[in-house]
């Protein structure tokens, strides 16, 4: 079924327990992962008995499939909440920025922020000087729609994995944008393997589901080195030339 109604409707699965074997496979095929970040929850195909066995290696169910590591190093967990709770509040905020189906316009909602706004800030955040490094979150928080508190309306997408670029769901005027943005503060904003597997898979996303995307540049190109031409930067590169295509 995952396969099936991919890319048709929003796929959104909360780990909240072991998740171990073939079961992994049923949320990796879908949109997006949420997992809890708790001694109990974990996601692999082979677990630590196993990796014992075969290599040698002694390693927890935590280290092995734990939130922040799917967070931070396999890219798999798209989310991370510290409870059960947290993880169903993300859903309810993340399904917000999402349509139910592809046929169907993603949600609008009415803002107070003026679409026109200025924001002279924008000139502190960037530096003048192109060898300086600065968040783009800054940015980004200046420009997508604030609410009736003045906080920016943007939840960030993969976080912790791959930060030097930055991928999320905002709102401008009130309506749902995809936003993808080099991050200068991380190795210069380049673009490495993980990096162009994030931003491919969320500009797919977003062109599944009609999202109009918002793509803030500053790259410097790709990052060079032995280990990333061996781990097929060629290929993992062109992904996003493919989806941006």
């Amino acid at each position: 079924m995952n396969t099936v109604l991919s890319g048709v409707v929003p796929q959104i699965t909360a780990i909240m327990g072991p998740c171990a074997g073939g079961a992994v496979y049923s949320p990796a095929i879908g949109d997006f992962i949420l997992m809890v970040d708790n001694p109990a929850t974990f996601m692999f195909i082979t677990g630590p008995q196993v990796v014992k066995a075969v290599t040698g290696v002694e390693v927890s169910s935590t280290q092995l499939g734990g939130g922040m590591v799917h967070a931070q190093k396999s890219g798999q967990a798209h989310l991370i909440g510290k409870s059960d709770e947290e993880v169903l509040m993300l859903i309810r905020r993340l399904i917000g920025y999402l349509p139910p189906n592809n046929m169907e316009k993603p949600p609008k909602f009415p803002t107070t922020d003026p679409p026109f706004r200025k924001s002279d800030k924008l000139y502190e955040i960037v530096p003048d000087d192109p060898n300086k490094g600065y968040d783009v979150r800054q940015v980004i928080y200046e420009i997508v729609d604030r609410d009736a508190n003045g906080n920016p309306d943007f939840l960030e997408i993969l976080p912790y994995f791959a930060p030097n670029a930055i991928v999320g769901f905002g709102r401008m005027n009130g309506q749902t944008v995809g936003i993808i943005a080099n991050n200068p503060i991380h190795l210069a904003g380049v673009l490495d393997i993980d990096s162009s597997d994030k931003i491919a898979r969320f500009v797919r996303t977003c062109d599944a589901f009609n999202i109009p995307i918002v793509t803030l540049v500053d790259v410097p190109g790709y990052l060079p080195g032995v280990q990333q031409e061996y781990g097929g930067i060629i290929r993992h590169g062109a992904k996003v030339l493919y989806a941006y295509s």
